[in-house]
């Protein structure tokens, strides 16, 4: 059973498919941190000074100052800032994910046009003879 698992583990799907997982989580990772540091913060100054992680909507009546004071608190909270930065996070992923798939497709070889026969059938006799010969060898026939 250990060789079967071993031979199943080590088949390429397999192998570039766990290879695949790790690496898409790294570049989720750096994808958030990019979305959440470098994109919302400019975003947010040109919306007015938003911070849109410190976004939400408090349900539970009490007014809370900041959304780490309704957290602290146990306030019930929609975090539509986090949501939003989210979306951000998923619509990058996906975009990039799209690009990576297309550039692929593309660079996939084309199935290239099967060669020319070399022999083509004698209309009269039908045998074989060069496709470029004009009369056939064996009776004399002239070709098309």
């Amino acid at each position: 059973m250990l060789k079967e698992f071993k031979a199943f583990a080590m088949r390429g799907n397999v192998l570039d498919m766990a290879i695949g997982i790790v690496v898409g989580g790294a570049f989720s990772k750096i994808v958030s941190s990019m979305v959440s540091d470098i994109l919302m913060p400019p975003l947010g100054l040109l919306v007015g000074k938003v911070d849109f992680s410190s976004l939400f909507i408090n349900l539970s009546g009490q007014p809370q100052p900041s959304l780490a004071a309704a957290k602290a608190a146990g306030a019930p909270t929609i975090n539509y800032g986090v949501f939003l930065q989210t979306v951000l996070d998923f619509i990058i992923v996906a975009f990039t994910i799209f690009l990576l798939v297309r550039q692929v497709n593309r660079l996939k070889a084309q199935p290239e046009a099967p060669p020319a026969p070399a022999t083509k059938e004698c209309l009269y006799c039908l045998s074989a003879i060069p496709s470029r010969a004009t009369r056939c060898a064996h009776c004399t026939a002239e070709q098309k």
